[in-house]
């Protein structure tokens, strides 16, 4: 939490594949700014993206009582989303302890850890090989 000029700042980290989010929760109106954009224009008006940001203030009932503040890198928008999901439920932790418990049976708190396979040297992709041929 950061109190600097008498205003109240929560922050939360997320991160899914290559994203990285960084999750600034203020008390306001329920806005959402992504990278200096608002919310919806940035994930390019899909309302599933949208919900998913939105989802963990949702679950706590704090839909239009705090604004979402992020800049987020890397990966592309169903990663970015999901980061910044994560974030933001971090950030509702630091509000409160009881927000955990809620946020966690929502899942809202786990991490995904799936990424992209690296490619092995001898094959194509991470895991498809050459075509066999017996001669």
């Amino acid at each position: 939490m950061n109190t600097s000029s008498n205003r109240v700042v929560y922050w939360g980290t997320g991160r899914r594949k290559t994203s990285v989010a960084r999750v600034r929760i203020t008390p306001g109106n329920g806005s959402v700014t992504i990278n200096g954009r608002p919310g919806d224009n940035y994930l390019n008006y899909n309302p599933a993206y949208l919900t998913a940001v939105k989802a963990p203030l949702q679950t706590l009932g704090f839909s239009s009582e705090y604004d979402i503040i992020v800049n987020v890198r890397g990966g592309g928008l169903t990663g970015q989303a999901d980061a910044i999901k994560q974030g933001a439920a971090r950030a509702l932790c630091e509000i409160s302890a009881d927000n955990r418990k809620s946020l966690k049976a929502e899942g809202h708190l786990s991490r995904d850890p799936r990424a992209k396979e690296r490619r092995k040297y001898g094959l194509k992709k991470a895991r498809k090989a050459p075509q066999f041929s017996k001669r």
